[in-house]
């Protein structure tokens, strides 16, 4: 019988597994990195064990000192979560030979499955050896993990070389595995997978698919359950083959088989992974089950009932990042002052949420630090309802009204994203999405002007407040606020306004906006005969957030003065995150002669790599990035000067 469970794994999934394990009467463990002492998964655990170090390989991916933390605390089994040695059998097997239950299925069919070359020869599937113009474009996969680390798109056999090596350090800095294959890349096509379980007694279960298709950087941003559109015939092929897989490796437990169906209809196997999913909460959505719940009654030798129950409605996913979407996606970092779903009950149930369908996932609480050493994830907000068009409604509702204050997210992208029609039409799905959309879907929103006017009379009112009334005897000269909208920073909105003798404000140059109330934390406008309430909230790091009826707005107070410490020398390469500088461009040194869009520098930020290209031709002047330094962002990398003419532009290069 299990007792008390250690989760290896860290935020969201940790805090998930702990969920229900305290509905089970179980006592629950977590670990730590030092950077992690005082996370939401932490506190939330019945006991904590340290372990020393920050980055996943001093931490999360030490298989001995986490076996070793199990022991220490107590605990009698271990739930892997996902990511970092989820999917690594010499883990599992560790585990078991300690004496503690492995959550997950046996270390053998992990063999054979975590690894993605092996899993292929198991489908019949043989990944490309030697790649010539003919097998162009091709995807470069690292062979063990997920989540789009360690993968590239290439399209020139030019891009080989370099991709290759940049996945393989990928892959060893997330996975502890630098080993990457190829294999043919179809072109938007519709990431589809279905999800089985399996028990030690021979019953394989079959709950349904995902369609995955929105994804950034090779990662998901939005899944739902079922994939919407498909032909019963081939939903019927995909459920077959994934139940061949499990039941070829002896699979027990949740796990899920990855297929790429293409434009012409024909479904490419990907991959099996071995371990519980991101997305699965749109799968217990639908089926009413607890997927975690029954990982534990599978692993403790239950038998599952002969069939599993039925499906009921839609759901669907969205993953809110700590990333700047219209600056190549771009992680960030900074105190995260609220994260509040109103629609989303405090403590969800595994199925769904609360009456309102919408449940959210976090391993992050309000006044929490989103650091740089893990993935940006900070929370999945899923809707359920009866039909998919009223879950995707409900969701985009639920984003577009949650608040959200802190770091740049990609929340607004999200509810433009589910509100498109490449989104909405299931015949328009595909990997190709912010490829085609990304531009328009980033384009900086309405609202802005009114915010700031919202923001700016805020301020006025508290001031107000503070120094004891604002009118003044004699007619005052109007007083003005200036803010630039994040996003958005080249258009400066200004507000001009006076004081009344009732304690209100009057608009200058703002004809058709009129002000019905000002106080501190909350403005009602009227612009163009339109009432609207908006919510003002600052927390003293210079961002003023604006939440209404036209969205959220995260706004700067532009100063009447530059600052002299912040300018910067002409051609300066500024760090666009905080990281870790993990290798120079080839032939990149001081006074070497650099194209426009040549890669530069390569940063490693929450496990991701991230390039950095020449921003003009000329002369590399300075270079202060060297492999190994941990920069901040704003750190200054390196300064291009002299523009000369005999420089070509770079070819494009594939990202990383």
């Amino acid at each position: 019988m299990i007792t008390t469970v250690l989760v290896a794994n860290r935020g969201e999934i940790a805090c998930r597994v702990f969920r229900t394990c305290r509905t089970r009467g179980m006592a629950t463990v977590a670990v730590h990195s030092d950077a992690d002492a005082g996370a939401l998964h932490v506190r939330e655990a019945d006991a904590a064990v340290r372990l020393p170090g920050s980055t996943p390989a001093e931490t999360y991916l030490r298989g001995d000192a986490i076996v070793k933390a199990a022991l220490a605390a107590g605990a009698d089994a271990v739930h892997p979560g996902y990511g970092f040695l989820s999917e690594n059998a010499g883990f599992a097997r560790a585990v078991e030979d300690a004496g503690l239950v492995w959550i997950g299925p046996p270390p053998g069919a992990i063999e054979a499955m975590a690894s993605k070359t092996r899993a292929k020869e198991l489908m019949g599937v043989t990944p490309l050896t030697e790649v010539t113009e003919d097998d162009l474009p091709v995807l470069v996969k690292a062979a063990a993990g997920g989540g789009g680390r360690g993968m590239r798109v290439v399209r020139t056999l030019a891009e080989l070389p370099g991709a290759l090596a940049a996945a393989r350090a990928e892959a060893a800095s997330a996975f502890g595995d630098g080993e990457v294959f190829t294999e043919p890349y179809v072109e938007d096509g519709r990431h589809v997978e279905v999800q089985v379980l399996a028990d030690a007694h021979g019953t394989v279960w079959v709950l349904g698919t995902r369609d995955c298709s929105l994804q950034r950087r090779h990662q998901k941003v939005v899944e739902e359950c079922p994939a919407p559109g498909l032909d019963p015939g081939l939903t019927a092929s995909l459920h077959a083959s994934a139940v061949a897989a499990a039941r070829a490796v002896g699979y027990r437990g949740a796990g899920t088989v990855e297929f790429l169906v293409g434009t012409d209809g024909r479904a490419h196997f990907l991959e099996m992974n071995t371990r519980l999913q991101v997305e699965h909460p749109v799968t217990e959505a639908v089926f009413g089950v607890d997927l975690v719940a029954l990982q534990l009654d599978v692993a403790a030798g239950g038998a599952l009932p002969p069939e599993p129950p039925a499906p009921r409605g839609h759901a669907v996913e969205a993953r809110l990042y700590a990333e700047d979407p219209a600056a190549g996606w771009a992680p960030q970092t900074g105190v995260l002052h609220a994260l509040d779903v109103p629609e989303a009950p405090r403590a969800p149930g595994p199925e769904g949420g609360g009456p309102s369908g919408i449940r959210v996932d976090t391993g992050y609480a309000a006044g929490d630090t989103i650091g740089i050493h893990y993935d940006p994830m900070i929370a999945k907000v899923v809707a359920w309802a009866p039909t998919r068009g009223e879950a995707v409604r409900r969701l985009a509702h639920a984003l577009e009204r949650a608040r959200v204050h802190g770091p740049v997210t990609n929340r607004e992208l999200l509810v433009r994203s589910l509100r498109h029609p490449g989104f909405t039409d299931p015949g328009r799905l595909g990997t190709g999405f912010y490829e085609r959309h990304l531009d328009r879907l980033t384009e900086p929103g309405a609202g802005a002007g009114l915010a700031a006017v919202a923001a700016a009379l805020a301020g006025a009112a508290a001031r107000a407040g503070r120094f004891g009334g604002a009118w003044r005897n004699l007619p005052s000269q109007p007083q003005s606020a200036a803010f630039t909208a994040q996003g958005d920073p080249d258009t400066v909105h200004e507000v001009r306004y006076r004081p009344l003798r009732d304690g209100g404000f009057a608009l200058e140059d703002r004809p058709g906006v009129k002000v019905l109330s000002a106080a501190p934390d909350r403005v009602r406008l009227e612009a163009e005969g339109i009432a609207r309430e908006f919510a003002v909230t600052s927390y003293g790091d210079g961002r003023v957030h604006v939440d209404g009826p036209l969205g959220h707005h995260a706004l700067l107070p532009r100063p009447r003065f530059t600052d002299p410490a912040l300018r910067v020398e002409p051609g300066s390469l500024l760090a666009p995150m905080p990281g870790t500088v993990v290798r120079l461009g080839e032939g990149v040194e001081e006074g070497a002669q650099v194209a426009e869009g040549q890669p530069l520098v390569w940063l490693e930020a929450m496990k991701m790599e991230h390039r950095i290209d020449a921003p003009a031709s000329g002369t590399l002047t300075a270079l202060h990035a060297r492999p190994g330094r941990q920069v901040e962002v704003g750190t200054l990398l390196a300064v291009v000067h002299d523009v000369p003419s005999n420089v070509p532009p770079a070819q494009e290069a594939s990202g990383s």
